[in-house]
């Protein structure tokens, strides 16, 4: 029958949704080029340009993965990691933090400390940002899948 063949046909054709990312960096052209190059790569992506806007942003829009800068005005990467990681809605969403400021043995710490899953050092090229979500994504899903089994009698 025609009218079932397209039905089936509708069905299987959509393609599975993508992931959003929101990236959160204050330098516009920065933040431009990082959500250009997730596009590319397949990702949604919403932008924020200060730790502010980004919890507003992340709040409404509850995205797969987060991409922040750790030196950001006013609340800053480590402050902004912190409430993300306690806020119940938004505290399974993976992190990775991206910084040319904090790049210490004891910065990468603290940002682990915040909930931070992988932390980039500037300049990096684009494909280590799109290799990275993908890994803590991978990482989150078979989390995800883990605590789907019943538990063990």
């Amino acid at each position: 029958m025609p009218g079932t063949e397209w039905c089936y046909r509708s069905v299987v054709a959509h393609p599975r949704p993508r992931k959003l990312v929101l990236i959160i960096e204050d330098d516009l052209a920065s933040r431009r080029m990082y959500a250009g190059e997730l596009r590319q790569a397949g990702f949604d992506v919403i932008e924020a340009h200060n730790g502010l806007q980004a919890v507003e942003k992340a709040s409404e829009a509850v995205p797969d993965a987060i991409v922040t800068d750790l030196g950001l005005p006013g609340i800053d990467g480590f402050e902004l990691c912190r409430r993300i990681h306690l806020d119940p809605k938004l505290s399974q969403i993976p992190l990775v933090a991206i910084t040319g400021r904090y790049f210490s043995p004891t910065d990468i710490a603290r940002a682990r400390r915040e909930g931070c899953h992988a932390v980039l050092l500037k300049p990096f090229v684009p494909d280590d940002l799109i290799a990275e979500l993908k890994r803590v994504l991978d990482l989150q899903r078979g989390a995800a899948q883990l605590n789907s089994y019943p538990p063990r009698p």
